[in-house]
């Protein structure tokens, strides 16, 4: 199989992990999205761990530590990650799965806005279009549910935010994942223990095979990154960008299926003006970086 090729089926295979997470993260009920969150990070912290020492890149662990700017920029992508984890296992587990969805389709375009507020950077016509789009359909939005789609709006503004940390650290995957759930660690760790001293702990309390699924959490959360590492190096940022529509397309389809969520007239417009400005986005970025292409091209050829 093609390099490539390669890539792209690792690529659908990370986001269509990340995008049945909602069947995994009922399975953890009556658990709280709080201690679900906890055993995540400490269960992951394992998983890393162990990769890490396997992979041999203990070394490179030890000189992001030494990296001062590098290490601290991670720590704080740490917070924000555990924020979009714990607002994303919250509103799986409290009946906002098509919520959670809409999250991860805007997160595009608030990455952009980010992009423009934050770092300066000059939005093209098409893609001031796409932006507007976007924003009339979170104010539909805002008056079919009654209030913003808060979920929605901290899982896009909290990924936007982590992927501009981990650009601004640059980082290989492994050790800022490893280091991610080490910070947080001692916190989780202190809760989980919390729970247990004063019986409110929902592991081990419901079965052997209900306790086992907690101790997966490392490793669901560790085999999609990994496979999305590995997509990143073969394909183009373009097709990436195209597969990462490939979870929230699944989350939402699980939101209406299987989760049996409402969906009025209203929201289907919400929604269609959504996908209307990602289509625009999308349109507009690779046409944008077929002219570049091109451009690049012609230079090399004068």
């Amino acid at each position: 199989m093609p390099d490539s090729r390669r890539g792209l089926v690792l690529g659908a295979l990370a986001y269509t992990l990340w995008g049945t997470f909602p069947l995994y993260w009922t399975l953890l009920e009556p658990g709280g999205a709080v201690e679900i969150l906890a055993h995540r990070i400490i269960w992951s912290l394992g998983t890393m761990l162990l990769i890490l020492v396997l992979w041999r890149r203990v070394p490179q662990l030890k000189a992001l530590l030494r990296d001062r700017r590098r290490a601290l920029i991670i720590s704080a992508a740490a917070v924000v990650i555990t924020v979009n984890w714990g607002a994303y296992i919250w509103g799986v587990n409290n009946g906002r799965v098509v919520e959670t969805s809409l999250g991860y389709f805007i997160n595009p375009l608030v990455t952009v806005l980010m992009g423009v507020l934050i770092l300066g950077e000059r939005l093209r016509r098409l893609q001031w279009v796409a932006m507007g789009i976007a924003f009339v359909a979170v104010v539909v939005l805002t008056f079919d549910y009654g209030r913003p789609p808060w979920v929605a709006l901290v899982l896009a503004f909290s990924f936007g935010t982590y992927g501009l940390a981990k650009k601004q650290a640059a980082v290989d995957a492994v050790e800022s994942i490893t280091l991610e759930t080490l910070v947080l660690a001692p916190i989780a760790l202190a809760y989980v223990g919390w729970l247990m001293s004063t019986g409110q702990s929902n592991f081990a309390s419901h079965g052997v095979g209900h306790a086992l699924l907690f101790t997966t959490t490392g490793i669901i959360t560790a085999i999609p990154l990994m496979l999305f590492g590995a997509a990143a190096i073969r394909v183009s940022m373009v097709s990436l960008g195209l597969l990462q529509y490939l979870a929230p397309t699944i989350q939402f389809a699980l939101g209406i299926l299987v989760f049996r969520e409402d969906m009025p007239a209203s929201r289907w417009i919400g929604f269609g003006l959504v996908w209307l400005a990602l289509v625009l986005f999308t349109v507009e970025a690779v046409n944008h970086r077929r002219r570049q292409l091109r451009l690049v091209a012609h230079a090399s050829a004068c």
